[in-house]
């Protein structure tokens, strides 16, 4: 295991921004101090060929300038859609950025994507800290979040957040790396479900069966463009189940190949859902572990509700192989 940190840019404030790079087992990860972004993710193909497989920009400035893609972004302090930018807790409602048309979208005008992170080495990665204050972007409450960064043994990317609140408040994480094996995809989602969305691309509430839809990916097929839909997974993976083998748990809970390359990447996930984002604009797809999109609003969605005393904790592990 190899680990090195790097100055890589400023922003136009001034601020330097560093790159810790992540080796180990044939895998090679950059990181970036701002917005917790994965800028690099570099495998080889099935006969042995390197190529950085994530969407991006070669440096900072580059993220600065271009920030709706989320390119590789740690995305906070809520992923996804909040409808209306508004939602009430405990009797008191909350007014966010509508950065998303009429609605919130994954953290407001300046979220944690667009934040510099303080990084310090951890073994196996690094780990990205910092304290988001009481009213950031409207929500409520003090945040300590952190976001670490490791490879396994395999090779595979491992990244493992928490938060601790100073009074209740709504937490939902998630990386929004894009992924471009090389050509076509495919795609497999341990799913029986989704969330039916309305005009303005937020969940109604229902929790639909994916029989007979186009949004049926229990079994490979061809990825396409036009997805930016929520899957509710049928059984996901336990903080200690992480690194069980495919065979337990009904394998990963997403699987993404290119038969071009043959590159793989796996995901295995605590989180509920998966969003997946395949914008016909852009030549990736995003696979964005995370709670439901509007859960604040939905009470009978799984709870992103984080309380004093309590500790928010989410992990996915994106492995990589050759199909």
């Amino acid at each position: 295991m190899r680990t090195r940190c790097e100055p890589c840019g400023r922003l136009a404030d001034g601020t330097t921004v560093h790159r810790w790079v992540l080796e180990r087992g044939g895998t090679r990860v950059g990181v970036l101090t701002y917005g917790g972004i994965v800028q690099s993710v570099e495998i080889a193909d099935r006969d042995g060929a390197v190529a950085n497989v994530v969407l991006g920009h070669d440096s900072p400035a580059g993220y600065e300038a271009d920030p709706g893609p989320y390119f590789g972004a740690l995305v906070g302090r809520y992923a996804n859609r909040i409808a209306g930018g508004s939602f009430t807790l405990d009797g008191r409602t909350y007014r966010l950025a509508r950065n998303g048309g009429p609605n919130s979208l994954h953290g407001g005008e300046r979220g944690f994507d667009k934040r510099v992170w303080h990084a310090e080495a951890v073994e196996g990665g690094v780990r990205l800290s910092r304290v988001s204050p009481d009213g950031e972007e409207g929500f409520p409450g003090r945040l300590e979040v952190s976001a670490t960064y490791t490879l396994d043994a395999s090779g595979a990317l491992r990244i493992a957040y928490e938060a601790v609140t100073d009074a209740p408040t709504v937490v939902a994480l998630t990386n929004h790396t894009y992924w471009n094996l090389g050509g076509a995809h495919e795609l497999r989602i341990a799913a029986g479900h989704f969330t039916p969305l309305d005009d303005a691309s937020v969940p109604t509430g229902e929790i639909a069966k994916v029989d007979g839809t186009w949004l049926d990916f229990r079994e490979p097929r061809p990825v396409g463009t036009g997805l930016d839909h929520n899957f509710v997974l049928d059984a996901p993976d336990a903080l200690d189940a992480l690194d069980a083998p495919d065979g337990d748990r009904d394998g990963p809970a997403a699987e993404l190949s290119s038969p071009v390359t043959g590159r793989l990447v796996t995901v295995r996930t605590t989180e509920p859902g998966l969003q997946v984002y395949a914008p016909e604009h852009l030549d990736g797809v995003a696979l964005e572990t995370q709670h439901f999109p509007d859960s604040p609003n939905r009470p009978h969605f799984p709870s992103t509700v984080l309380r004093p005393g309590e500790v928010y904790t989410s992990e996915t592990v994106y492995g990589f192989g050759i199909r």
